[in-house]
């Protein structure tokens, strides 16, 4: 599990968005990909905790764009009539889900 959980975590994050956009972006593939993965930014909310990054720390409903707020927002944002902003909530979702899959791990 030691090796899984960063193969899961950082695959999830970098290579799930390229596949996630050949299925729903078929003919813009590569840029939607690219757009999916730049809803990654999100973590930049950890910089505002104490430590900046902690391993066993659940950043689900900790820290602030990783909360249900943020996830109706992203939810939102599937409804924006523009491919690149219904990308980044497919992004900022998928994100939470990976990371959901992280905080699940932790607990094994």
């Amino acid at each position: 599990m030691e090796l899984l959980q960063p193969i899961l975590h950082y695959g999830g994050h970098w290579a799930a968005p390229l596949v996630i956009a050949a299925i729903l972006w078929r003919d813009n593939w590569l840029r939607a990909g690219l757009v999916i993965a730049a809803a990654n930014l999100i973590d930049l909310d950890h910089l505002l905790a104490d430590p900046i990054f902690d391993p066993d720390r659940c950043s689900i409903g900790f820290h602030l764009l990783h909360g249900w707020e943020a996830a109706l927002a992203y939810v939102l944002m599937l409804l924006i009539p523009r491919w690149w902003a219904r990308a980044f909530g497919v992004g900022a979702l998928w994100h939470l889900i990976i990371d959901y899959g992280d905080c699940l791990m932790q607990t094994w």
